[in-house]
């Protein structure tokens, strides 16, 4: 369980996430992405990151019933943080990070695919925030990124999903592949990209970072400002305790 680091003799830092029994993620589960993400690119002798998960679906956010249990506030303090550093590892990762996502994209996850450089998709892969039935808001500014500004308020007030194709037909998913391609189409392309000159795609990195038209680090953090105000209402913490008990929303 974790985070696995693997790294190829090409360059590539092959990152899988592992936490059963969906890849909804703890506190400490997303400070290890961001640990593992930070280190793979902190190595000189990284040329590309494949982020890639195990299981059924490849996040399906943070872990709800953690931050139920909690009487406080101290583990979604934790969750936030840890959200907040995982993104910005991705986004901040010195070269290219392809995620390759199937099943499940959900919440968190769309953090990470919305701040990643290329994404690879399954033919079964759906993209959402249920964040709004669950008394929580945040990754609007990431699922922005993948689909255009009045689809994502659609999707953002009713939680629906969106596929995989509709993504590549965006532009935002550059290949949809049969299940048992994913990893291998990820390393393929890591591997083009890795057999590049390292300087030339560490500045271009930077140079595309230094371009984007949203600054989506302060971006997210005004929206996890509105998820504390939830939960200081106790909104979310009803929202929370329906889930954990099956009455809630799907």
């Amino acid at each position: 369980m974790g985070t696995q680091v693997e790294r190829l003799e090409s360059g590539i830092a092959v990152l899988t996430v592992d936490h059963p029994p969906v890849n909804a993620l703890p506190a400490n589960g997303w400070q290890e992405l961001a640990t593992a993400v930070g280190d793979a690119g902190a190595d000189p002798t990284t040329r590309a990151v494949v982020l890639r998960a195990e299981g059924r679906g490849f996040n399906a956010g943070v872990d709800i019933k953690e931050l139920a249990a909690d009487p406080g506030h101290t583990k979604l303090v934790e969750v936030n943080h840890g959200c907040y550093a995982a993104f910005r590892a991705v986004y901040e990762c010195p070269v290219p990070v392809i995620t390759a996502v199937q099943g499940f994209c959900l919440g968190g996850g769309i953090g990470l695919a919305g701040n990643s450089d290329v994404l690879i998709a399954s033919e079964d892969a759906e993209f959402g925030l249920p964040e709004v039935d669950r008394g929580a808001l945040g990754a609007a500014t990431h699922l922005a990124r993948l689909v255009p500004q009045h689809l994502m308020r659609t999707l953002f007030f009713t939680g629906r999903t969106v596929s995989a194709h509709q993504l590549e037909h965006f532009g935002s998913v550059w290949r949809v592949v049969p299940a048992d391609q994913l990893r291998a189409t990820a390393v393929e392309l890591a591997g083009e990209i890795a057999a590049k000159d390292p300087v030339v795609i560490r500045r271009a990195k930077e140079a595309l970072n230094g371009i984007d038209p949203v600054d989506v680090h302060r971006s997210y953090r005004f929206e996890q400002g509105f998820t504390f105000e939830l939960n200081l209402s106790g909104v979310a913490d009803r929202a929370r305790a329906e889930f954990v008990d099956g009455s809630g929303r799907a």
